[in-house]
This record gives C-alpha cells, structure tokens and sequence, in this order.
C-alpha cells in the first residue's frame, strides 16, 4: 500500500466519498493520469517530486516506471482507497489537504513593476525557445513559421484585451488553442498562464475573467485532453502550487523569492514553463495598463 502525502481538495474528497471510478488514461514517468467517469474529468497521481496541483494526489513513491500501471486499468475507490487494477493501491488518510487560492492584487503595485521587470530580463536569459520564446538558434523553417504564428496570435489577442475588445479576444484565444510543440501546446500553456492572472480578485481585469471560460467552452476539441484540463482548471483560476508561488512572489515579495519561483515554473515540461511564465507577464501588463 502506498501512502498520499497530499491532495487536491476535490480529488479528496472524491476518494472519501467512493465517488470515482474510471480507468486510466495516460501514464508517464512521474505520474498517471485517470479518466473519471462520473464527471469525465482527469485526475493525476503524481510522485513525491512534483507539486501540487488541480484534480492532483501526490503520493510517497519516486517513479511509476516499474509498476506496470497500463493505459486502460481499471480504477476504483473503496472504503477511502484508491486502487488501479491489481497494481497500486493508495490510502488517503496521512495526506496533507490542499487547495488552490490566488493572492489578491496589491492596491500599491510600485513593487510589482519592478518585479515584472526583473522577470521579463530572466526569462529573457533563461527562458526556453521554441514556442513563444524564439530560439536563439533556428531548428528550422517549421519551427520558425510556428514561432511567427504564435507571435501575430498572442500580440493580437493582447491588443484586443487592452482595448476591451472581448469577443474579439476571445476568437484570437481560441485561435492560439492546440498550437505549438509539446504534449501541452505552447498556446495552451500561454492562455493558462494567462487566465491564472484574469483570476486574481481586485485586479483591474478581473472583470473580464468570463472570457477565459467562454474560450475553454471551444477548446475541447482543438486540443488533447490532458492540456484542455489544464484549461479548463485555470479558467477558473486553479492552478499548479508553483505557478501560485510564483504569483504571489511577483505581487508581494523580494527578488530572491521571485527567482526561484520562477526557476520552478520554468523547469515544466520543455518550453511549457516558459510560454506558461509569458502568459502571466502579459496579464500583469494589461492590469498595469488598465490600472
């Protein structure tokens, strides 16, 4: 029997209640995730390295690599354990209950200018190419085509936001869905970083957060499903821990919290971290310029 050191609230409470049956749907190194056929969302298992995270239960192993969990185990829960077929079996009651909750938006925002700047110098430096961020060094003419697409489609959306243009922004959104590299399109991972800041409560934009779930409403088939329960989690701003870290470093904190908020975010995936970081820059910047 293997232990949950935390958990998402919902995914607890699922387990509790012996409300999730299912099977699962995909499998990596570090985590697998499950096809719930109650709601038909997915939920991750994930192993002691990652964070936490939406519809996600971290549980005290290091890899899934010698387990021979398979796409199409079935999954069920009983009497507050969760068992993939004959090969995993997981209790719930030491782990640790999280919940994602956004910081509130400074009404003094001096020290977020000077942070946003210090972030866009870093990422600048240390950020991943190959999706929003172009490479320094062409890996050639397709990867370069789909770097100019990205571009023209983010700077689109991003004008038609400050300009309060929504249903306009919504149809550049939608056009950004499922583009890029990556088992989460760089798209995608932009409009998450994105949305997570059209969340935060007391910001100028806020207002606006509607539009990140009139986006999602025509995203189901536009990418796989894995990064359209990303989307769907961040339009109504839930989130990775590390993206909220680094959130809430950019609102309120010293320069040596930030960086290493952002070298967390930074390290998702190839270029996924990057593009996500790029999202949350430019929804800083359009509350700035409301604001």
């Amino acid at each position: 029997m293997e232990f949950a050191i935390s958990g998402d609230y919902h995914f607890i409470k699922r387990i509790k209640h012996s409300k999730l049956s299912g099977y699962v749907h995909s499998t990596f190194k570090r985590t697998f995730n499950i096809q719930c056929l109650e709601n038909g969302e997915l939920y991750t298992v994930a192993c002691r390295e990652m964070d936490n995270g939406p519809n996600t239960l971290i549980i005290d192993v290091i890899s899934f690599e010698k387990m021979d969990i398979k796409v199409n185990d079935i999954v069920h829960v009983e009497n507050r354990i969760l068992s993939v077929k004959d090969k995993i079996v997981i209790t719930i009651d030491k782990a640790e209950i999280w919940d994602c909750v956004l910081p509130l938006y400074p009404s003094e925002t001096d020290n977020l200018k000077i942070n946003l700047a210090k972030m866009k110098h870093y990422i600048d430096i240390f950020g991943k190419g190959g999706g929003i961020k172009k490479n320094e060094i062409s890996k050639g003419p397709y990867e370069d085509e789909i770097f100019k697409i990205l571009n023209e489609r983010t700077n689109l959306l991003l004008n038609e936001l400050n300009n309060k243009e929504m249903s306009n922004s919504i149809q550049h959104a939608v056009s950004l869905i499922g583009l890029g590299p990556g088992l989460t399109p760089s798209g995608d991972d932009f409009l998450v970083g994105l949305f997570t800041i059209l969340n935060i409560r007391n910001s100028p934009c806020f207002s606006h957060q509607s539009f990140c779930e009139d986006v999602v409403k025509m995203a189901k088939t536009l990418t796989n499903d894995i990064s359209y329960m990303a989307l769907k989690k961040a339009s109504i701003g839930k989130v990775r821990e590390s993206i909220i870290y680094l959130v809430e470093s950019l609102l309120n904190r010293k320069e040596e919290d930030l960086l290493f908020s952002l070298n967390e975010v930074l390290k998702i995936g190839s270029s996924s971290g990057t593009d996500l970081a790029l999202g949350i820059v430019s929804g800083l910047e359009a509350n700035l310029n409301r604001g």
